[in-house]
């Protein structure tokens, strides 16, 4: 034990040292969270709206209102000229051409019908379901709302829709800062242990202090624990560090224990940091090291849920899936924080890791040669 614990003493003074591993386990993480949670939203709050209205009625202009007065539309011009539209939409100056047709108004006091066009951006599909759905909100309350106002006898005759009333458990302003913040978290934790694990060993041997240390009498499973448990350590304060910041800039909720939480992350810290020596082991430089990390990891995180539910991935994505590791805390962090689930709610989880963890410090102890 005391063996470790010098091993520990020389890491964290090397890591005090290094005047680029303190402002990438400090600053870095804070920046990032920052920034990626007030960055990364599905929300679509700047639509830029383009208005070809050839009626010029009461009725148009009472419409285009409605889409004005929303929150999420900027009316960014408004004419006679379609084409012009669709130049703006071609030079992606517009997200939506709303078309009304000359005649609009007529035809809904004689034939109580009429039909608006809505040319819709769709290069990002997420976007333009986002911008065709509120649209068409907008449109089904004004044309409630006309129904009421031209015929309120054949309204109060009329039978009544299905009214849905909504709940939303975990979340219920929707916001998307709350379902972020967990996702950022795992992210960071895992980047700082992954990349300076991976970094760890590799620097050892360019710098030649690797056969120094295989000619000493320490054991190789103490060696691997010195190495490991620092950036265990280091990984667990920037967990507490940004559950700390999003509980106080972004109230984001922690209803589930915290020691749960925690202890789930032990085990899949475990895991990352057991495949990061294994690439430092197999690795001969620090450039190499980290195109191989870069690699897995820009994999890994895209597949890990952190925009969309791994359940709307294809049927082969979710297979794949099981492989890694940061879908895993991804899942469970937002369960824990968010549902405040617990230890039956993410056992197959849990045990998952487990056996991950166990693979993963084989390999990477298996792998590594202490030769004196």
């Amino acid at each position: 034990m005391k063996t470790i614990f010098f091993i520990l003493q020389k890491e964290f003074i090397q890591i005090l040292r290094n005047r680029t591993m303190l402002p990438m386990i400090i600053i870095l993480p804070l920046a990032q969270l920052l920034i990626l949670v007030n960055a990364a939203t599905f929300d679509m709050k700047n639509i830029d709206l383009y208005v070809a209205d050839k009626d010029l009625s009461a009725t148009s202009r009472q419409l285009v209102t409605k889409f004005e007065a929303s929150p999420f539309y900027n009316l960014e011009k408004r004419s006679f000229n379609l084409e012009e539209g669709h130049d703006l939409l071609l030079r992606d100056e517009a997200d939506l051409i709303l078309t009304i047709p000359q005649g609009f108004e007529h035809e809904l006091r004689t034939e109580h019908q009429a039909s608006v066009q809505l040319l819709i951006n769709a290069i990002n599909g997420n976007a333009a379901g986002l911008i065709q759905a509120y649209s068409s909100r907008i449109i089904s309350e004004y044309n409630q709302h006309i129904l009421v106002e031209w015929a309120p006898g054949q309204s109060q005759n009329a039978s009544r829709p299905v009214e849905v009333v909504y709940s939303y458990w975990y979340n219920p302003e929707m916001n998307y800062k709350i379902y972020m913040v967990p996702g950022i978290l795992v992210i960071l934790a895992t980047i700082i242990s992954l990349f300076l694990t991976a970094m760890n060993i590799v620097r050892e041997k360019e710098m030649g202090t690797i056969e120094q240390i295989n000619v000493t009498p320490i054991r190789k499973h103490q060696f691997i624990i010195g190495k490991l448990l620092p950036f265990l350590i280091i990984a667990l304060f920037e967990l507490a560090f940004g559950l700390l910041l999003g509980r106080l800039i972004f109230d984001v909720p922690i209803v589930g224990s915290l020691a749960l939480l925690f202890g789930f992350t032990v085990v899949y810290l475990l895991v990352i940091l057991g495949f990061g020596l294994f690439l430092s082991v197999i690795s001969e430089s620090q450039q190499q090291v980290m195109f191989v990390t870069f690699f897995f990891m820009l994999v890994f995180i895209l597949m890990s849920g952190i925009f969309t539910p791994t359940e709307s991935m294809p049927e082969w994505a979710n297979r794949v899936n099981v492989i890694n590791p940061i879908a895993y805390l991804m899942k469970v962090i937002r369960m824990i924080l968010l549902k405040g689930s617990g230890f039956l709610d993410i056992w197959k989880e849990f045990y998952s890791l487990c056996i991950y963890a166990l693979l993963s410090l084989s390999l990477a102890v298996w792998r590594y040669r202490k030769t004196a």
